[in-house]
């Protein structure tokens, strides 16, 4: 009983604040029903604790979007990269940097060398224009493996993991949100609010293309979870380096954003039965389901393992991958 009023209380305080006009990506039906598929595909051996939380969870997807407004400065500069990866911006990055902050400084340098050569590419040369969302999904991921770690300590002591668990369920909506971001052609590149430069084939301009595909369509369709729940791959992600299978991830979504337009040239997204239209949006957001159940299940199984050695300290000197430019050694290696 306590728990069911705990979690209605949680509902209850996330569907306050989400009653402030947010710009939502894939929409609140979109975010939502992505989210509620994940957490019903986690396996047994997975974390099924979160399942208790799904109504919180997916009643917050919408949740981090709250975080971008403009009378929220501080909150705003820091969150609104988090929501894109506009890639076309750092083709010249090969490889992509396993930290937040030496991305930053790459994108700086090149503005800084291309800024009297290029100026209309140096002014999108900066990290709102292209965006951090990689890095916030990972960031969150490990967060989510420290307090899945608490989980089991709890349980193993005879303690209570509610609380654990509830901080677990606050990383679980950041993360599908997200991912869920990510599985969107249109926040994968700088295309995402109208076709931007040479425009050979004509396709939109206008900043609307954004919402009348992700929230206005979606919401026509009427997109359930069952729906989203049909079109998710078999698990995968397992093993493997976890940051090279989200910038995977995102580039197989990004590749599609040409296609976005294309079927945008028909009737604006105004033809709510139009099958490519609905099947483009089953299989990204089942896709995005997917990857976010994958990252999830992955957390749990790594944090059943003690937490690895690092030594020199990734912020230590002596560290041989440390950077005095951003103070740190990036992550992983």
């Amino acid at each position: 009983m306590m728990r069911k009023r705990t979690l209605a209380a949680l509902a209850v305080s996330s569907a306050l604040v989400l009653q402030a006009p947010t710009a939502h990506a894939w929409g609140k039906r979109g975010h939502e029903m992505i989210d509620r598929a994940a957490l019903e595909a986690i396996p047994a051996d997975g974390p099924v604790f979160l399942q208790d939380y799904e109504d919180y969870i997916a009643a917050s997807a919408g949740y981090p979007d709250a975080w971008r407004g403009n009378d929220e400065g501080f909150s705003k500069i820091a969150e609104d990269p988090n929501h894109g990866w506009f890639r076309e911006q750092f083709a010249f990055l090969d490889p992509i940097p396993r930290s937040r902050y030496e991305f930053v400084l790459a994108l700086f340098k090149q503005r800084e060398a291309i800024k009297d050569s290029d100026p209309a590419a140096a002014a999108r040369t900066n990290v709102r224009w292209t965006g951090t969302l990689p890095y916030a999904a990972m960031e969150t991921y490990e967060r989510l493996i420290v307090c899945m770690r608490q989980v089991r300590a709890a349980r193993a002591s005879g303690g209570d993991a509610s609380v654990p668990e509830r901080h677990c369920a606050f990383h679980a909506i950041r993360l599908g949100h997200y991912i869920g971001d990510g599985g969107n052609p249109m926040h994968d590149s700088v295309h995402a609010d109208g076709w931007l430069g040479d425009n050979p084939k004509g396709y939109t301009t206008s900043r609307s293309v954004h919402a009348r595909f992700e929230s206005r369509f979606v919401d026509a369709m009427n997109l359930s979870a069952a729906d989203v729940t049909a079109q998710m791959p078999a698990r995968a992600h397992g093993e493997g380096d976890m940051f090279d299978a989200v910038l995977a991830y995102l580039n197989a979504a990004g590749d599609k954003v040409g296609y976005v337009y294309e079927l945008e040239k028909r009737d604006q997204f105004g033809d709510f039965s139009d099958a490519d239209v609905r099947d483009l949006i089953l299989t990204q957001t089942g896709s995005a389901a997917a990857m976010l159940r994958d990252m999830l299940c992955r957390a749990w199984e790594e944090s059943a393992q003690d937490p690895a050695k690092v030594d020199p300290s990734p912020i230590d000197f002596a560290n041989p991958a440390f950077n005095p430019e951003t103070g740190s050694a990036p992550a992983g290696i």
